[in-house]
């Protein structure tokens, strides 16, 4: 597996992963379904799922390699990135008016 392809890998899962609470009314995708799902559990999921994301990059990197340290800093930016890419998600959830 060569190093584009993984990073790759890594963006695709992200974004999926980012866009899965709102995109759906299960809990974790397996929990029982409900009519509505409140915007705290779909955050919980959002975190939960960015700890996963974050576990398969450290896969990921620990298979081609030596695992570099991590300072606050890179938390800080993964994490912000990955709100940004549940944005879509977010939108589509709450801010698109559907007709009824």
């Amino acid at each position: 597996m060569t190093s584009s392809w993984a990073i790759g890998l890594l963006i695709a899962l992200a974004v999926l992963a980012a866009n899965l609470p709102f995109a759906n009314q299960r809990v974790l995708l397996v929990g029982p379904f409900r009519s509505t799902k409140s915007l705290a559990i779909r955050l919980a999921e959002l975190v939960l799922l960015y700890f996963v994301v974050g576990a398969v990059g450290l896969a990921l990197e620990n298979h081609a390699g030596q695992i570099a340290p991590q300072g606050w800093e890179f938390y800080a930016i993964t994490g912000t990135m990955f709100l940004t890419l549940a944005f879509p998600g977010f939108v589509y959830r709450y801010l698109m008016h559907r007709k009824h």
